[in-house]
C-alpha cells in the first residue's frame, strides 16, 4: 500500500502572506487555457476568420472565465453539496483556499460569462463555446492535482492488494483507498483533452464540440464517481439511490450534450462569413 505524502498545502510563505498549492493549480489551469487557446486560433473556423478572432479575444474570454469559474464553482459547491453548513457559516463561502469547488457550478459560471462575452462582442454564442471547450480539460486536470495535494476527495475502500491503493490519513482511517483524484486527473483531464482536441481539429457544425465536451466529461465523471468516496453528509443519497451527487449531476449533463449534438446536426452548416455586428466588434 502507498501512503499519501501529506504535502503542506502552503507552497510559499512570505511573512503573513501564504500562497497555497491549490491556488497555484488554478493559476496553472488558466495558463494552460491561454496556451491552448492561442493554438486553437489555427483551427477552423477560427483560422479563416482572421481579424475577427485574435489574442485579445482570448485574454477577454479568460478574464471573464476566471470570474465565472471562481464564483460559479464556489457557489455551486456551497449550494449543491453543503447548503445547510454554509447557511450557518456564510463567511466561509469566501475561504476558497480551503478547497470546495464544484465543477458543475463552475461550468455554469463559465457559460454565463461566455454568453456575456459573445453578446457584448456580437459573436455567435456556440462559436465561442466551441472555441473554449477543448481548452478546458487540462485545466481540470490541474485542479485534480490540487485535490491530491490537499489530500481531499479521496476514493472508496480498495483491495489492499491493489498496487496503487493509498492510505489517506486525512480520512481519519488507515483503510487503503482508490486515489480517485488521480483517476479523475487521467479521465476528465488528460483523456478528455486528447479526444476533444482531436475531434475539434476538424471543422464541425456549431455547438457539436461543446456537445462532445458535455457528453465526454459527464461519462468520465460518472465512471470516476464509482471510485470516489461521497461526502459524508451525502452518503444517504448513495445509500438510497445507488448514485452519488456527482453522478446525478452528470446525468442531465450527458443528456443535454446528446440533445445539443443532435440539434446541431439537424441545423444547416453555419456560414463561414460572420455577421456585420461581429465585424464592427472586431
Amino acid at each position: 500500500m502507498l501512503i499519501h505524502p501529506k504535502i503542506d498545502p502552503i507552497a510559499i510563505q512570505l511573512g503573513p502572506l501564504a500562497v497555497h498549492w491549490y491556488g497555484l493549480t488554478y493559476l496553472a489551469a488558466f495558463g494552460l487555457f491561454f496556451f491552448l487557446a492561442t493554438r486553437r486560433l489555427r483551427h477552423e473556423p477560427y483560422a479563416s476568420l482572421q481579424g475577427l478572432w485574435s489574442r485579445q479575444d482570448i485574454e477577454d474570454m479568460l478574464f471573464l472565465g476566471v470570474v465565472g469559474v471562481i464564483l460559479g464553482g464556489r457557489l455551486g459547491y456551497c449550494l449543491f453539496y453543503k447548503p445547510a453548513y454554509y447557511a450557518a457559516h456564510p463567511l466561509e463561502v469566501f475561504f476558497i483556499w480551503q478547497g470546495g469547488m464544484s465543477f458543475h457550478g463552475g461550468m455554469l459560471g463559465v457559460i454565463v460569462s461566455q454568453w456575456w462575452y459573445a453578446r457584448s462582442r456580437g459573436k455567435p454564442f456556440w462559436q465561442v463555446m466551441d472555441f473554449v471547450a477543448p481548452c478546458v480539460p487540462l485545466g481540470l486536470a490541474a485542479g485534480r492535482v490540487g485535490n491530491f495535494i490537499n489530500g481531499e476527495l479521496w476514493g472508496r475502500a480498495a483491495d489492499p492488494s491493489l498496487p496503487w491503493a493509498m492510505v489517506f490519513p486525512q480520512s481519519g482511517s488507515l483503510i487503503p483507498r482508490h486515489p480517485s483524484q488521480v483517476y479523475q486527473f487521467l479521465l476528465e483531464g488528460v483523456l478528455l483533452f486528447v479526444l476533444l482536441w482531436l475531434y475539434a481539429r476538424k471543422e464541425r457544425r456549431e455547438a457539436q464540440v461543446s456537445a462532445m465536451f458535455l457528453v465526454g466529461y459527464g461519462v468520465f465523471r460518472f465512471i470516476a464517481e464509482f471510485f470516489r468516496e461521497p461526502d459524508a453528509h451525502l452518503l444517504w443519497l448513495k445509500d438510497q439511490t445507488g448514485l452519488s451527487m456527482g453522478q446525478w449531476l452528470c446525468v442531465p449533463m450527458v443528456l443535454a450534450g446528446i440533445a445539443l449534438w443532435l440539434w446541431a446536426q439537424r441545423r444547416s452548416p453555419a456560414a463561414r462569413e460572420p455577421d456585420t455586428q461581429s465585424r464592427r466588434a472586431a
